[in-house]
């Protein structure tokens, strides 16, 4: 990756901070997008190599304002090689008391803001000879489970459209890869989206048990290095995957009484 592009979303905390430190660390020029510029600015300082990094905050739910991030982007090198779209935020409220708004600003943020980041960085990329485009989506992109209706739908949608995506774009050069995390120790639940629309504020007990966002920022840049299309990661939880594949009436029933927090 030495001298590589990366333009990571949501890189001031969890898996976009960790990617940050280990592409940094593998030689790649960056650019790191998040809606606190201080936080970035923190990221940045603890890179090995600062000089070659640069802050570009964003805001994914300003989604009128993101063609014109990306132009800028492109414009600090020139291109992008490669695009972790890793900016998103979590849901922990029942359908019927959650309201639209909160929803809509869901779909922005964990979607539309992935869609339109990376519809705008595919021409550069295809003028170049190729990139990768990542979506860090969920296991709840797979199966949905009580409390996350939306932030289920927002991750749900993106298989479809990524899915759709790389077949129209595979002989381009273009790489697609989806990364479904399970339960990764990070902020996620702090600032998952209650029925109000106001942050939780608490750490789910999964969540602070869940695989270090080092461990599963690695594992990230392994399933892009071998080209992998989807990619589960986390504890016991990824086999609820299969377990619905295999069992969907049992998977269901069995979700209906989950533990969901």
């Amino acid at each position: 990756m030495k001298n590589k592009v990366v333009w990571i979303t949501g890189a001031s905390s969890g898996i976009g901070e960790a990617l940050v430190y280990a592409y940094d660390k593998a030689g790649a020029r960056l650019i790191i997008s998040s809606r606190n510029r201080d936080e970035l600015y923190r990221v940045k300082m603890a890179c090995k190599s600062p000089v070659n990094i640069h802050v570009l905050p964003i805001d994914l739910e300003n989604t009128a304002a993101l063609t014109d991030k990306a132009a800028d982007a492109i414009k600090i090198y020139g291109t992008i090689d490669l695009l972790i779209n890793s900016g998103g935020i979590s849901q922990r409220g029942l359908a019927l008391e959650i309201g639209l708004q909160t929803e809509q600003r869901l779909m922005n943020v964990n979607f539309w803001g992935t869609v339109i980041l990376s519809k705008a960085v595919l021409p550069v990329m295809i003028k170049n000879g190729g990139g990768t485009i990542v979506c860090i989506s969920s296991l709840v992109g797979k199966f949905g489970t009580r409390m996350r209706s939306a932030y289920s739908a927002s991750k749900h949608a993106l298989h479809g459209y990524f899915d759709s995506l790389r077949s129209e774009v595979f002989d381009k050069n273009i790489q697609i890869t989806i990364i479904c995390p399970g339960f990764i120790k990070t902020n996620v639940t702090l600032n998952a989206l209650t029925a109000t629309g106001e942050a939780q504020g608490t750490m789910d007990i999964a969540q602070e048990n869940g695989m270090l966002p080092e461990e599963c920022a690695m594992q990230i840049i392994n399933a892009i290095k071998s080209k992998k299309e989807e990619v589960y990661i986390g504890g016991k939880e990824v086999k609820g995957v299969l377990f619905k594949r295999l069992f969907p009436l049992r998977f269901s029933k069995y979700l209906r009484t989950a533990k969901v927090t």
